[in-house]
């Protein structure tokens, strides 16, 4: 815990009664304290700590004696890897479409909530931040990564792309740093998270160097422009190793998922805030788990985890425009 932050109360966090005890909570002095408790899951997010969380959230803005929250992840393992994919293919699978789009539209909701909460909000990022765990923390006034924590926004590789409002940070990162971050899905340490725009301090500790500052001049030579197919034909004739090895990490990856991405974050540029951002997510994740790719993803990758997706498209080449057009509509 940070020295300026109160510590929790020891052995005093307990369930609301909502969620049982995927969401625990506790109350030291002013400072509230919210945790994500699905440690052997990586503290992924399910619907039920999403509702919980919000309303929470609702009755720490009316008591007087709350001045602030800290929001952190049981364990030392991750803060939270994520939403709970599998649950939602599942949807997909019975061809429920309003109910997977619903998942992202309440988890999108909490992460407008958390960022423009009237009180502060400290998030304490430990182990692996990913997806919707960027989501939480991203956004809020205070955000604080440990030194061993891994950071990603690996969508693309299960067919959907960096949402929760991330593509808004990204467009706005150094260079074109932000664009590979969405588009490859690579994982990063907290002091890239630091420059990316993900995090504001590291906290005390042995942290890593950061890996993606010292690659941004061929970053930002490939990764420019609209077209991901031609990026992809940079990132392979480059002289630097890394940069071919990123065009053969982003040939197997969904095409469509890679395409979306990189529109997304060119949009992500002009919008004008977060909750704007986040109303086109909601519109893209539909957009995106129509076309098959997500739930073809999900099963390759932690289903039947036979790393073997079929993609609705062989290649970069095969998207049209009109088709990522369509997925915004």
């Amino acid at each position: 815990m940070s020295p300026d932050l109160p510590p929790p109360p020891a052995r005093e966090f307990a369930p609301s009664g909502r969620a049982g005890e995927e969401m625990v909570y506790a109350v030291a002095g002013p400072t509230a304290y919210a945790r994500l408790n699905r440690p052997h899951a990586l503290n992924a997010l399910t619907r039920a700590m999403v509702e919980d969380l919000l309303e929470q959230l609702a009755t720490w803005e009316a008591d007087p004696r709350v001045q602030s929250v800290v929001l952190d992840g049981a364990g030392d393992r991750a803060f939270c890897a994520g939403g709970d994919v599998v649950a939602i293919r599942a949807f997909l699978e019975q061809g429920d479409l309003g109910q997977a789009v619903d998942f992202w539209a309440r988890e999108y909701a909490l992460d407008l909530r958390l960022a423009t909460f009237p009180k502060p909000v400290t998030a304490l990022m430990t182990g692996y931040v990913m997806g919707g765990g960027l989501g939480l923390s991203a956004h809020v006034g205070d955000r604080r990564v440990a030194p061993s924590a891994v950071l990603a926004m690996p969508e693309t590789a299960i067919g959907m792309f960096p949402d929760v409002g991330i593509t808004r940070l990204f467009a706005r990162a150094p260079g074109e740093l932000g664009t590979y971050a969405a588009l490859t899905g690579a994982r990063f340490g907290p002091e890239d998270a630091v420059d990316l725009g993900l995090a504001d301090v590291v906290t005390p500790g042995a942290a890593p160097a950061a890996t993606l500052a010292p690659m941004r001049a061929w970053i930002d030579e490939c990764f420019v422009g609209d077209d991901a197919a031609e990026i992809v034909g940079r990132l392979a004739q480059h002289a630097h190793p890394h940069a071919r090895a990123c065009a053969r990490e982003l040939r197997e990856r969904s095409p469509l998922a890679v395409c979306a991405t990189l529109e997304r974050v060119r949009r992500a540029a002009r919008e004008p805030d977060l909750a704007a951002t986040l109303a086109i997510d909601t519109v893209l994740a539909r957009g995106l788990m129509a076309a098959g790719d997500f739930a073809e993803g999900v099963r390759a990758k932690l289903v039947d985890k036979d790393g073997t997706p079929r993609w609705r498209h062989d290649r970069l080449e095969d998207v049209m425009p009109n088709e990522v057009d369509a997925l915004f509509a």
